[in-house]
Order: C-alpha cells, then structure tokens, then sequence
C-alpha cells in the first residue's frame, strides 16, 4: 500500500486536534477534542494535567479511524505541534511531577538576585538590566526552584509540552528545534542549547542535564512505540518527524516561506511573522524564534492579548448577538461582522492601543492599554470596530520594524487564527495594511505546517520550497480600498503612533503609584 498521507496532532490552549492531510495540503478528514484550557489554585496561576493533552490525542486518534476512508496503514508519518511555552517536570519514567505549567500563566518570582559580573556590567551599559530581570521573575523555571525546591529536585526532564508529548509517543526525552520558544537557556541564533558562558544559565541557573536533545525540523524524532500505538492506533513504527510550535507550523502552513511574506496570527496572542534566512533581531537584544524550516528563522512581533480582546467584547457585550444568533441558527461571528459594518472606518475617532498586557521592549515593561477620543456619538459598534483597528495598527507598526530590521519590504500578508474567520477583520486589515490579504485555503494552518515538516521529512516533497508550493494556496483575499486606506494612514501616522509616547510618562506615574506591572 503506498503510503502517501500525512498525521499531524495540533496541541492548542482550546481543543486537541487529530488531522489526515495528503501531499497536496488537502485535510482529508478532522476530529477535535474540547479541552479546558488551565485550572487557577491561586489568582494569576495557569496550570492544567499534562494528561490531559495526552487523553485528547488518545480520544482524538480513537475516534478518527472510523470516520475515516484512510487506513492507519497508507500514513507516512506523524507531526506534532503544540502551544508554545507550556512546561512540564517528569521524573525518569516521564511520568508529571507536578501539573504542568501553561503559558498564560502569571506568577513571577520577585527578588531574585540580579545577574552580576562582566554580563551585569554588559546589561548596564545597553539598557538591558530590566529586561534581564523580567525575564528571571517570568521564568517558569525559577519559580520551581524557589518556591517548590523538592520538585526541582525530583525533577529529571524540564520538558515543554512538545518534548513531554514526544516523550508519550516515542520514549524518547527529544524536543524539536521548532518548538524551542519560552524561557529556557537556548541560544536562538545557534539554535541549541547555550554555551556553558552563556548569561542565560545565570539567570536560569539549571542543570543542563534536565533538558532533552534537539532535533531539527523535518527529521525523525524517534517512532510510535507499541505503548502509543495501542493508546492512538496509530501504527507502531511509524516515523514522529519533528515539526515546531503552533505559530512557528502556522506561518509555512499559511504559506509565508518567503521574506516578503508576512503571516498574521489573529489568536489569543496576535502576531506578525516572516520567515528569514539570516538572523534579524527586529527589536535589538530580543531573538527571533526558530522557524518550523531548519535552516531559517521567525521574526516575530508580538500583541500579547491580541484577539483576547475580541473574545472579552463578544464575552462581555454581546450577549445580544449570541442570541439572535441562536434564534436564527446562524453564526455569532455574522452578527459582529454586521455590527462593525454599521461603522465608518476610523470608528468616528474612536482609536485604540492594543496594550493590554506588558511587553519586554516594544513597548516597554510600564505600557498600558488606552483608548482615546471618546465622544456621546459612540456605541459598543465603535468600541469593537476599534479594537479590530487597534490591532491591525499595532501589526502595521510591527511590519514597518521588520522591514527597517532586515531590509525586505513585505508585500503579501496572509492571515491566519480564529480572528481570520472575520471577513470585517480581515477587510479592516487590508485597508490598514493597504495591501491584498488572504486567508489559507485551509483553517486548520498550524496542523497544515506541521504536515508539510512531515511531507519533507519523509520525502513525500524533496524540499520546503517543493511543499509548501504543492501544499499551501490562497483561500478568500481581501482588497484594500484607497479612500478608506487614506483615511486610516492619517489616523495610523497623525493618532496611532503618537499615542504611546505622548502617553507614556502617564504610564509610568501608574505604575509608581500603584506598583503594577512591578519592576
């Protein structure tokens, strides 16, 4: 039987997903499995099972053979993309520890001593000592070691998600380059583990031991052992090819192998990517991500509430929607459209900054979220018209500092995440943008991206370029209109850029007086 369809399992925050693609980026056949995304023991805290995701691609699998038409026995291999920045403690079996620590989680370890010596001098010297000390008191890591020492100790892998999944389907302690994104003692440019002077084992003071080996992208990470293959039914032997991250999987599954081309993620996290050969630091001092391609890079930017926002509207101001809707048998997401529809572009002034959490650099540790130009003509419409120009203002700013960074002007953008689902979105970021804006032909981008790892891993494609040419189209493309980008260029360069800095010393005043975020 010739083998020529491809497995990926897509790990999210949301939902667990098992998909069947073949060579030409066709999803044959879906089964997702509603996970709860963390449980809070204490305010801020994110964690969840780590069996959980297990149990999903377990159920997932299971119920995927009888809606199928493929046997188990014509899949080349498996790809595995999860949620970035999930940690998990095993001990030498690879059983949890402890629950896993999930990436939207916010506790922090305040008062760790500060990296000192020739690199303490060296963040002096270029401003870096406070994004040194952020990345200390937001590691996972160091909150293990400091407040539950006896785990630490137990601990024999320090594994994201990604590496523990592995570890389920393989018995191996192997992670992909791809998936090496969060705080651990990686060097992005090498794309391996830092060097034993590296600053990074200062401030994450482990043991290099607890972390697996790296393979790169596109090569096997080990075989489905009989143990999985009873759990799944996948086939044992079967090839795990390793692919990357969910944002790293959706940017190639979207099609953007090129620099020219910029991926949008309209997720809980917004964010706009482009694949490089070189190593570009778009904000200086803060690296690119491994690409799911092993011989190139993911500069990224990033608006970390991003479409959170758009779920906190619907969430907390549009009830009514999600009733007419249900009276109607139609979508929710119809009904938003119609609401920004009922909008002028430029929401009658109404203009928002995206800011919702702090960011490392751009903008800075004090920033706020803000919104200005309030008047009695407004409505909730205004309100959630302006939160979609918000965000397509802030990817726009974050285009522009790619291009300045690596000198490739972007001039496709493809968009990608539950937010592209939005026709009004996506219509509002090619005005924004003043360029064309497709979607993938397929929603499913992140599995599609690992299933192209997987293509050239088994040599179903001989190279990236081969597959993601073969496997990746345009779906629906959205046309800027020139009056409406006109007007948004004035708001964007006359309102929008402004904003922060004129804003700023506020912010800072905020947070001297109320001591959030905390220094």
């Amino acid at each position: 039987m010739n083998k020529e369809y491809l497995l990926t399992l897509d790990v999210g925050t949301q939902s667990v997903r098992a998909l069947l693609f073949d060579g030409n980026g066709r999803l044959h056949h879906k089964i997702q499995i509603p996970i709860e995304p963390y449980i809070s023991p204490q305010p801020g805290w994110a964690e969840q099972n780590p069996d959980v995701y297990w149990d999903a691609i377990c159920q997932a699998c299971q119920q995927l053979w009888p809606i199928s038409d493929i046997p188990p026995q014509a899949i080349a291999g498996v790809g595995l993309t999860t949620q970035r920045a999930t940690v998990v403690n095993v001990d030498k079996t690879g059983r949890p520890l402890r629950p896993a620590i999930v990436w939207l989680d916010q506790r922090r370890s305040e008062g760790l001593k500060p990296v000192g010596g020739l690199w303490g001098t060296a963040f002096a010297l270029v401003g870096m000592r406070e994004t040194v000390a952020y990345i200390q008191a937001e590691a996972e890591a160091n909150w293990l070691m400091h407040h539950q020492p006896e785990i630490w100790d137990k601990t024999y892998k320090y594994l994201y998600l990604s590496g523990y999944l592995t570890h389920k389907l393989t018995g191996h302690f192997v992670d992909s380059i791809g998936c090496q994104v969060g705080y651990m003692p990686f060097d992005y440019k090498a794309k391996t583990w830092a060097k034993a002077w590296d600053w990074k084992w200062r401030a994450l003071p482990m043991s290099s031991d607890k972390l697996p080996k790296l393979i790169p992208p596109a090569q096997p990470l080990g075989e489905i052992t009989a143990a999985a293959s009873a759990a799944t039914g996948i086939p044992a032997g079967l090839p795990l090819i390793a692919a990357a991250a969910d944002k790293a999987c959706e940017i190639i599954g979207s099609g953007a192998l090129a620099p020219h081309i910029g991926a949008l993620s309209y997720g809980t996290t917004a964010t706009i990517n482009t694949t490089h050969k070189k190593y570009v630091e778009v904000i200086p001092l803060i690296p690119p991500y491994p690409s799911a391609v092993p011989d190139a890079y993911s500069l990224e930017i990033q608006v970390y509430r991003g479409f959170w926002m758009v779920s906190w509207f619907k969430r907390e101001f549009g009830l009514r929607e999600h009733q007419l809707a249900a009276e109607r048998g139609i979508q929710a997401e119809d009904l938003f459209d119609n609401l920004v529809s009922e909008v002028p572009p430029g929401s009658m002034g109404l203009t928002l900054q995206p800011y919702w959490s702090p960011g490392l650099r751009v903008p800075g540790p004090e920033a706020k979220g803000a919104i200005i130009g309030w008047g009695d003509v407004h409505t909730r419409g205004h309100l959630y018209r302006a939160i979609l120009e918000g965000l397509a203002y802030a990817l726009r700013e974050g285009k522009e500092r790619t291009e300045k960074r690596s000198g490739v002007a972007i001039t496709e953008l493809r968009v990608a995440g539950g937010g592209s689902q939005s026709d009004a979105a996506m219509q509002i970021t090619a005005d924004v943008f003043g360029l064309q804006v497709s979607r993938p032909h397929v929603y499913e981008a992140s599995g599609l991206g690992a299933a192209i790892d997987v293509a050239v891993g088994v040599g179903l494609h001989g190279d990236f370029a081969t597959a993601v040419s073969a496997m990746t189209h345009p779906g629906d493309t959205f046309t800027p209109d020139p009056i409406t980008h006109s007007l948004y260029n004035d708001l964007y360069h006359g309102v929008y850029k402004k904003m922060y800095k004129q804003l700023k010393p506020l912010y800072e005043t905020i947070r001297d007086v109320t001591g959030y975020p905390s220094r």
